[in-house]
């Protein structure tokens, strides 16, 4: 099975950029393996090799601070602005040492642009492929999220089935719903049927559309009148409501821990 989004941009740790094997030992271990010359070497030339062939997409300016906990005005900023401040040219070998330091100082995520849209519509078009998001739920005007967040499914029904046609709506409603459901399954959600929980959106297709950007991510979408989740209106006439009916979903095989 496959799930996807369809953004060109993933959203990680800046960590994302060093190899694996400098990440093992946790945080203690990757601060001693920086401060080792011959190490950092070695660091360094794998993350300028991961900036031009994997997550940095061969520029500097492809990568993009959601948050730093030890500094929150570097949301929005780019790698290659970064590596400007710092005085440097914003070359890879550059944009790498930046990285390194933004390590060594705490805690950063980011958003890296290095996925072809060709390759989303065609993995799109998968029968194995699911739509989804593993976007966190962010504080609605607070720092500077991957757009998917908020925009997600309303860029599938609005972009890849009404503009595209890379999916029909009901395919994309399907993948949307009672196919992951059946696949992770929940067998009492995913279709509207009787006895089934009323997980229910009720949408315009000829007018729903994402508005969530990179530079302004903290945008609901457009088209979406009322959301039910439990039988419950979430959101009724565009206007969210003050329940809270939302449950943990769990597959058969969680178990409790003793």
């Amino acid at each position: 099975s496959i799930d996807e989004y369809p953004y060109t941009a993933s959203s990680t740790g800046i960590a994302a950029l060093f190899p694996q094997w400098s990440l093992e030992g946790g945080r203690a271990s990757v601060l001693e393996r920086l401060s080792a010359p011959e190490t950092r070497a070695r660091i360094k030339a794998e993350i300028v090799h991961n900036l031009q062939y994997g997550r940095g997409g061969g520029d500097a300016k492809n990568i993009s601070i959601v948050t730093c906990d030890f500094d929150p005005t570097l949301a929005g900023k780019t790698l290659a602005d970064l590596t400007r401040q710092r005085g440097g040219e914003t070359n890879l070998a550059n944009a790498a040492e930046t990285a390194m330091w933004l390590e060594q100082k705490g805690t950063c995520n980011g958003v890296f642009h290095a996925i072809d849209e060709g390759d989303i519509e065609r993995i799109m078009q998968s029968p194995y492929t699911m739509i989804a998001s593993d976007g966190e739920i962010p504080v609605f005007g607070k720092a500077a999220p991957h757009p998917r967040s908020y925009g997600t499914f309303a860029r599938v029904l609005g972009v890849y089935v009404r503009e595209k046609k890379i999916l029909t709506l009901q395919d994309a409603i399907r993948r949307m719903s009672s196919m992951p459901a059946q696949r992770l399954k929940f067998g009492d959600r995913g279709l509207l049927r009787p006895g089934m929980k009323a997980d229910i959106v009720l949408f315009d297709p000829n007018t729903v559309a994402d508005r969530a950007t990179y530079e302004q991510p903290h945008q609901y979408s457009a088209g979406f009148r009322d959301v039910l989740v439990n039988g419950k209106f979430v959101l009724r006439d565009g206007k969210v409501t003050s329940e809270r009916p939302g449950r943990l979903l769990y597959g058969p095989a969680f178990r409790r821990s003793t």
